[in-house]
C-alpha cells in the first residue's frame, strides 16, 4: 500500500500476449465444430458401399448356393423311370417335314400355354390321317434338338420293331396334360435331361411291351392315374422307344 492506496499489479505485455492466443484458439475451436460435426453426419448418413457389396455378394452366393444343391440332388437321384417326363398329348395337326421324306412335323397339345413342335419319323409306319387329333403319350424333357432343321421339343412314344412301328395308346378318360405315372417309382422327373449324363440311354433298354401289350418298365405298367394302363395296339413284347 502507498499512501493509504492498495497497489495492483498491471499484466505484463508477456501476460497479454498469452491471453490473446487462448482466446483465439477457442474462437476457432468453437467456429470449426459446427462444420466437423456436419462432416461427421454426412459419414453416418451416407450409404455404405462396402455393407451394400456385401449383400450383393450374399444374395449371388445364396443363389449359386440353391443352384449347386439342385445339381447335387439330381446327382444323388436314383437312375430309374421317374426321371423321365411323360404326359399325355394331342396331335394338333401333323405334317411332312419340308426336307425330309420320312419324318412329320407335329404340333402337340400338352396342356401347356402353347403347344410344342415335335419331329417324329414314322411317316413309313402311321399315316397322317390316322395320327390327326389322337391322344398319345410324348416324353417331354429330352433336350430340344434340331431335326433336318426344324427343332423338336418332344418324343412320341411307340412301340416298335424293324418292320413296325406302333403309337402308344393312353387308356380311356385320358386327358391333355395327364401324367403317366409308374407305381413304385415316386421321384420326379429331371426339368430337362442332362445329355451328358445319358439317362434316357440308360433307362430306355428296359421299356418294353408285355404279352397283354401293356407299355411297362422293368414290368411295371405305364399308368394314368384312376384311368388304367397305357397300351400298344398289338405289338407285344418289343422295346419302347
Amino acid at each position: 500500500m502507498r499512501n493509504g492506496a492498495k497497489l495492483v499489479a498491471m499484466p505484463s505485455e508477456a501476460d497479454r500476449l498469452v491471453a490473446a492466443a487462448t482466446l483465439a484458439a477457442a474462437a476457432a475451436a468453437t467456429a470449426s465444430k459446427p462444420v466437423v460435426d456436419k462432416v461427421n453426419e454426412e459419414k453416418k448418413s451416407a450409404p455404405d458401399a462396402s455393407k451394400e457389396e456385401k449383400e450383393g455378394k450374399k444374395v449371388k452366393g445364396a443363389k449359386k448356393g440353391t443352384a449347386n444343391k439342385d445339381a447335387a440332388v439330381l446327382e444323388n437321384a436314383p437312375l430309374d423311370v421317374s426321371r423321365l417326363d411323360f404326359r399325355v398329348g394331342q396331335m394338333v395337326s401333323v405334317k411332312k417335314h419340308p426336307d425330309a421324306d420320312t419324318l412329320y412335323v407335329e404340333e402337340v397339345d400338352l396342356g401347356e400355354a402353347k403347344t410344342r413342335t415335335v419331329v417324329s419319323g414314322l411317316v413309313k409306319h402311321v399315316s397322317a390321317e390316322e395320327m390327326q387329333g389322337r391322344l398319345c403319350v410324348f416324353m417331354c424333357n429330352l433336350r430340344p434338338a434340331k431335326m433336318r432343321g426344324v427343332l423338336s421339343e418332344a418324343m412320341v412314344m411307340c412301340a416298335s420293331t424293324p418292320e413296325k412301328v406302333e403309337i402308344l395308346v393312353p387308356p380311356p378318360g385320358s386327358e391333355i396334360g395327364d401324367r403317366v405315372i409308374f407305381d413304385g417309382y415316386s421321384g420326379t422327373p429331371d426339368s430337362i435331361l442332362n445329355p451328358k449324363k445319358k439317362i434316357w440311354e440308360q433307362v430306355a433298354p428296359d421299356l418294353q411291351t408285355s404279352n397283354d401289350r401293356v407299355a411297362t418298365y422293368k414290368g411295371t405298367p405305364f399308368s394314368v392315374s384312376g384311368k388304367g394302363f397305357v397300351m400298344a395296339p398289338t405289338l407285344t413284347n418289343v422295346p419302347i422307344k
